[in-house]
């Protein structure tokens, strides 16, 4: 059978045509019969379970943007009725509930096909590190494939899955994108939902995303960037929409007295043909010295995050220390060896460098970094299993550290034919602003997409940023015939559609006014009410104006709609309804003034 492309338009146009999910699960099994490498997933789901799922999906349905969608989770993230094993039989359980990110993009549409192998206890950037036999590289398999994510970016390296889940404390959702042609999406910390997920390093990781395209990776990014209140960790960010970046925007590059290649020409000359073509698009690079950066990048094994890594094994290695592979024993078991006043030596250190870098990060928008050094192959971990994964941090380690967001995206290949890849770093929020830039990078040259024969083609057309607009929902008194509704029209904001929010909020009548305002607090998924809301396009232009007429309680954060969809739109702040009446059981601020 001819195998179709796997990228999320390609799949909804072939629905669209009549094309069942049932035939893409066919697919996705003969493509896993002829890789034909027992390495890549720990778990693999049952066929005939999937194709029953698949056939549930019903009718092709376009409002979902992950319809019929294949995906893979790393094996540290809950599925239910399968174990989560991070790698470690000995750990091994299985969770009553999906991962609370699965359970979103599985609403929107995602097909789930199985849990993927990683470096066990997702300690490592290698990903070979596992007592299930490490997956191959989708490449070349004399090439490490990369971790801890490693069975999740062999998966869509292959073209088994459109997109997969892996986590990143360290770079294990860049690293292995570098290493298979393909696209790491690391998003802000607190977008993803961590409920479900076995940690590492809780307080600076999250869950990533690999995809064969920049736009089906934010397209994944937007559906799982769904706030999470049981999530201590959570933050509400935004996902703004993929524009033109502004012409003058200045690029950040490591400077050439502190750019490191570990001595690979090759590595190097990819890289410096990737600044060219930036410059070629029109922005502006800048050189910075990275030595500061390079030192907290050290700080992630060395200083006392490795505790938190403790943590999460600290009873097994009580009970089964011989569980646990010597490797990954000896990194983490470190932290005996650090003290709580360690501990905040190292909270102080951090803080201490991050402010002195500071002005060089506050004179460039965003930062293009090689994804990896160098490359590493499987027999040189066998000589040596630190020292490569060390190096393989260079550029990724200091990242999660500092609360920044990126994506590493492909590049035209290197000169041995190996692939290019830089990675795009950007402060916390600006997701969309490297996903952006990422577009137009991918598109340069040509090149198939991961390990594949698919050719790489794009669809996408960005709007100037200052003509595109912003969808925000609105639930009171801005909908149309309110007393605010003015300002929506002096901003030029046109009215979309009337829709329904998820049954994941409540809902307040404010004190104070006029004007008079509700407030929709999020609360447990399901466990609250579907509120009437109205869509309204406003230019993103405009955006920032708006915001400053936006009273405290009140913020933009994201909202999960009926339909699976997730927009911007009014959330007000728990604090902020301890003196207001609750009307969630009608359901819509027009009833309410009725």
């Amino acid at each position: 059978m001819t195998q179709i492309p796997l990228t999320i338009p390609s799949l909804h146009k072939v629905y669209q045509n009549g094309t069942k999910p049932a035939d893409i699960i066919e697919q996705v099994f003969e493509k896993i019969k002829e890789v034909n490498d027992p390495g890549i997933f720990i778990t693999l789901f049952e066929k005939d379970v999937l194709l029953e799922e698949a056939e549930q999906l019903g009718e092709f349905d376009p409002s979902k943007p992950l319809w019929g969608v294949p995906f893979a989770i790393k094996d540290n993230i809950d599925a239910v009725g399968y174990e989560t094993t991070a790698a470690c039989p000995a750990y091994a359980f299985e969770p009553e509930e999906d991962a609370f990110i699965v359970k979103e993009l599985k609403k929107a549409g995602a097909l789930l096909i199985g849990k993927t192998n990683l470096d066990q206890f997702a300690t490592g950037l290698v990903g070979v590190r596992t007592p299930y036999g490490a997956p191959l590289n989708s490449i070349d398999p004399e090439i490490v494939p990369g971790g801890s994510s490693g069975g999740s970016g062999a998966a869509v390296g292959h073209g088994i899955v459109t997109f997969s889940l892996g986590t990143d404390t360290a770079g294990s959702g860049r690293v292995p994108a570098a290493l298979n042609n393909i696209v790491g999406l690391k998003p802000t910390l607190g977008a993803f939902s961590a409920s479900g997920v076995v940690p590492a390093c809780r307080s600076i990781e999250t869950v990533s995303i690999f995809a064969l395209t920049v736009e089906d990776a934010y397209t994944a990014f937007e559906v799982a960037n769904s706030y999470d209140s049981a999530d201590a960790y959570a933050r509400e960010i935004a996902s703004y929409p993929l524009t033109k970046p502004k012409s003058d925007l200045v690029i950040g590059i490591p400077s050439q007295s502190s750019i490191k290649f570990m001595g690979d020409k090759v590595q190097e000359a990819s890289f410096s043909d990737s600044v060219e073509l930036l410059k070629s698009q029109g922005y502006v690079i800048k050189e910075i010295d990275f030595e500061p950066l390079y030192e907290i990048a050290n700080m992630l094994y060395y200083g006392s995050w490795v505790a938190e890594r403790y943590t999460v094994i600290e009873d097994l290695l009580e009970t089964q220390p011989d569980a646990i592979l010597p490797v990954t024993k000896k990194i983490i078991t470190l932290a005996e060896s650090r003290s709580a006043a360690d501990a905040f030596k190292g909270f102080y250190k951090l803080k201490e460098l991050t402010r002195a870098v500071e002005p060089e990060l506050a004179s460039v928008d965003i930062m293009c970094v090689p994804s990896i050094p160098t490359f590493y192959s499987v027999k040189d971990l066998e000589d040596d299993p630190i020292t490569p994964n060390n190096n393989f941090g260079t550029y990724t380690n200091f990242v999660n550290l500092m609360d920044m967001c990126g994506i590493a995206v492909p590049t035209p290949a290197r000169s041995d034919g190996r692939p290019g890849s830089v990675t795009l770093l950007a402060p916390k929020g600006e997701d969309a602003l490297v996903a952006s830039v990422g577009l137009s990078l991918e598109a340069e040259g040509t090149r198939n997409l991961g390990a594949t024969d698919w050719a790489f083609s794009s669809s996408v057309e960005l709007a100037e940023s200052a003509n595109d607009t912003i969808t925000i929902a609105v639930c009171g008194a801005h909908m149309d015939g309110l007393p605010l509704n003015k300002d929506l029209l002096a901003l030029g904001a046109c009215f979309a559609e009337k829709v329904t929010s998820a049954a994941d909020y409540k809902f307040y009548a404010l004190a104070g006014g006029p004007p008079y305002r509700p407030g929709m607090v999020r609360c447990e998924a399901g466990k609250g009410h579907k509120i009437e809301m109205e869509l309204w396009d406003m230019p993103v232009s405009e955006f920032g104006s708006f915001m400053q007429t936006i009273p405290s309680p009140l913020g933009i954060g994201s909202i999960k709609l009926d339909d699976g969809r997730s927009v911007q739109g009014f959330i007000c702040e728990a604090e902020g309804v301890k003196d207001a009446t609750e009307i969630s059981d009608l359901g819509s601020w027009r009833a309410f003034l009725a």
